[in-house]
């Protein structure tokens, strides 16, 4: 008997809508755990949009959006909770400091974050400043940062890369893939093209006005097979 794949993220016939604009539609697409997955589409193609959803943040029209087969949970008043397993970094609010932030999420480790972090000049200062005064440079940065610190089941990253220097990308890039493979963390970036991408992710996901117009397989999945392929030659011969 063929054992079951296990999903992480299930989403079937998923329309999402602002006002007269549907931004989403996505009749099926399964995330599965321990994976990469790269989320690629110009502005307006739905890529965040699938992410605030993904989320929790929003909720969608129509269609089942299900994590581990379970709708996302909601309070007395209708609104979505946020799951404490999936890192987004929307959740900041805007009216708080990074000092603040850092403080209550962490609590006992919050020293050692801001001297692991925060000890340039130029980034102690940010740590007065509040999320809604930041650029999107240095939101995505604390973004990034927050990432790696709060060690989340599924993490979600909007427009991968696209503030970064090639330096901070390259750590950026191995610090993921070290959550992946030590952590098996599932992780969802979306990025405007597959530039960055492909170089890490196992599979992409191609948007073009709201729709998946087609999936491909990563440069991790296509390293993997050509590993496995050569190593069965190998054994091969040393038979």
């Amino acid at each position: 008997m063929t054992q079951k794949k296990r999903l992480l993220f299930k989403l079937s016939a998923v329309i999402k809508s602002f006002g007269k604009n549907t931004a989403l539609v996505i009749n099926k697409l399964q995330i599965h755990p321990g994976t990469i997955y790269g989320v690629v589409g110009s502005v307006g193609s739905g890529k965040t949009t699938l992410l605030d959803i993904l989320s929790g943040l929003e909720t969608e029209n129509s269609g089942d959006v299900l994590y581990e087969d379970k709708t996302h949970k909601k309070n007395w008043f209708g609104t979505l909770i946020q799951n404490k397993e999936i890192f987004y970094q929307k959740y900041f609010p805007d009216t708080k400091s990074l000092n603040d932030i850092i403080d209550l999420k962490f609590k006992r480790k919050k020293n050692i974050i801001k001297n692991r972090y925060f000890k340039e000049f130029t980034t102690i200062k940010l740590l007065k400043r509040k999320m809604a005064d930041l650029s999107d440079a240095e939101k995505n940065w604390f973004g990034m940062v927050m990432s790696f610190e709060t060690d989340p089941r599924v993490l979600l990253i909007d427009d991968y890369g696209i503030h970064f220097c090639n330096n901070l990308e390259t750590d950026f890039r191995s610090q993921i893939l070290k959550m992946n493979r030590n952590l098996g963390t599932t992780v969802i970036l979306t990025a405007p093209t597959d530039n960055l991408l492909k170089n890490f992710v196992s599979v992409l996901i191609y948007l073009d006005k709201g729709k998946i117009s087609k999936i491909r397989s990563g440069f991790q999945k296509k390293t993997f097979r050509k590993f496995r392929k050569n190593r069965k030659k190998s054994n091969k011969n040393n038979h």
